[in-house]
């Protein structure tokens, strides 16, 4: 384990990790909020650290069972498509917001924040999981150190990305690159790669003119990611903006 701490590899994992985690965990602290909205200040405090607290050990739980299943042939390709639709959809403005009861009492919105935050953690356990690539401490380290950021900084969390919307656009970014790795990582491709002329090192990942086929396919899939989000988002505006002068004068007539 110290040797997995000393290694360059271990703390860019992390990072991806933080990164990841703190980029999509925005709608969940806007649930965390509006779920406690009704609660006087001394119990929201209380929903918010043991509904939050609940959740973090459950997705731990989720996050280690995707890491096992992601070392399964194909599973990581799956695994890498989805991821690659989570990033665009990052990027593509949303409409309306997360339709969540305020809960009169403390454990109503206990339960409401833990069932909420699992349904909305599907991304997030999937982007975790392939960014640990296997490693069980890297995981739950990552997960432990960014939780709790995205938990008790949501509201600055939130304000930074409608401050600089960059935040966004670079975590989509970011989680293409995460995606296109995973891509030439599985297993079930490593023949079809060595045919094309791919080698593998010792620990078993794929490279090409002694580069590494990993980082190329992220930085392939980081670009693949923005572009396709901006251009569907742009269509979406442009569509939206096309339907406000119909809906105007309907409600004329």
């Amino acid at each position: 384990m110290l040797e997995e701490l000393y290694a360059q590899a271990f703390w860019v994992g992390l990072l991806k990790i933080i990164g990841v985690n703190i980029v999509l965990s925005g709608d969940n602290a806007v649930v965390i909020a509006l779920a406690a909205r009704s609660l006087p200040p001394r119990q929201q405090k209380a929903a918010i650290f043991w509904g939050a607290g609940a959740a973090v050990v459950l997705r731990i739980i989720l996050t280690i069972f995707a890491v096992a299943l992601l070392t399964l042939p194909w599973l990581k390709l799956a695994g890498s498509l989805l991821l690659f639709w989570i990033g665009i959809k990052l990027l593509i403005p949303e409409e309306g917001g997360e339709d969540v009861d305020a809960s009169e009492n403390l454990i109503a919105a206990i339960k409401t924040i833990l069932i909420a935050d699992l349904v909305m953690s599907i991304d997030n356990v999937i982007a975790v999981a392939a960014a640990a690539q296997g490693s069980y401490t890297l995981l739950i380290l990552g997960l432990a150190i960014s939780i709790p950021l995205v938990i008790f900084g949501s509201t600055l969390l939130l304000h930074l990305m409608e401050r600089w919307p960059v935040i966004i656009t670079v975590g989509g970014g970011l989680l293409g690159f995460v995606a296109g790795e995973m891509l030439v990582a599985d297993p079930a491709l490593k023949d079809w790669l060595a045919g094309l002329g791919v080698d593998f090192d010792g620990e078993g990942r794929p490279r090409v003119a002694g580069l590494s086929l990993e980082l190329a396919a992220g930085a392939l899939g980081a670009a693949i990611v923005v572009l396709a989000g901006k251009w569907l988002a742009k269509r979406k505006l442009a569509s939206a903006a096309a339907s406000q002068p119909a809906a105007a004068e309907r409600s004329k007539t």
